[in-house]
């Protein structure tokens, strides 16, 4: 795959799955417009892309729950390469607790950066990608569709994430522009350190999601930047509405 005078953005890109996705993309000769909230570490993810193949990245540190940045990250990608190929919605947010011990702080957050953010920022962009028949790739979760009691307002973002996912493709497929999503199981990034699990907590969670899935192992963030590529790709030019799993063969158990 090659992404040679592609215009790549992608949110979440300072940590973790967006990271990891940063690299591999920045590997294929993208042109990145990377966004993320902490300053410092996407300076340092962008300075690793700039490595890679000579490609300097367009770093724009924001926050997606401001509409306000929301609206700047378009204006600073359309004003620096005047167009946009692919939009990987990946920034995300989880807080842990079920309906009986959570509030309504905690879902307006999930909610406003998982779904609200991801609406508005694709509305914005949608006339560009229009114009250079590109596509969209969110990064949602096997916990929108596997029903679980201790991460509720998370689990309902992503299950909305993937219906958006469905509803666009189908509205922008006429457009030329496809729409498809990636939905990991677990993979350990800081999400959940940024809740306050401790890595004590953090490590026993891992023994027991792996301990449950077929393949006993967990996803790496490499992993699934690699399909998102893959969806991003002419490879995949016939696919659009669709999702696909990386999850170790976890939507298989119980």
């Amino acid at each position: 795959m090659d992404f040679t005078n592609k215009v790549v953005v992608i949110t979440g890109a300072s940590s973790g799955i967006g990271a990891a996705t940063a690299i591999h993309f920045s590997k294929l000769s993208a042109q990145l417009v990377l966004v993320g909230r902490k300053e410092n570490n996407l300076k340092r993810i962008s300075l690793y892309c700039e490595k890679a193949k000579a490609v300097k990245p367009l770093p724009i540190v924001a926050d997606l729950t401001e509409d306000s940045d929301v609206e700047r990250i378009v204006k600073e990608t359309i004003d620096q390469f005047g167009k946009i190929d692919v939009l990987i919605n990946n920034a995300g947010v989880i807080s842990m607790g079920g309906l009986k011990d959570s509030n309504m702080e905690m879902y307006d957050r999930v909610m406003s950066t998982n779904i609200r953010a991801v609406y508005y920022l694709t509305k914005l962009f949608t006339p560009y990608l229009i114009e250079s028949k590109g596509c969209i790739v969110n990064v949602s979760s096997i916990l929108g569709s596997k029903v679980t009691t201790n991460a509720l307002a998370y689990n309902m973002s992503k299950a909305a994430l993937d219906h958006f996912t469905k509803c666009v493709a189908l509205e922008l497929g006429p457009d030329g522009v496809r729409v498809n999503s990636v939905n990991p199981g677990f993979v350990k990034t800081n999400l959940l350190k940024d809740v306050g699990l401790s890595e004590d907590q953090l490590e026993m969670l891992v023994k027991n999601i792996v301990c449950r899935n077929p393949l006993k192992r967990q996803v790496e963030g490499d992993e699934v930047a690699s399909v998102i590529a893959f969806l991003a790709s002419d490879k995949a030019k016939s696919m659009t509405g669709t999702f696909l799993n990386i999850d170790c063969g976890s939507l298989l158990s119980s």
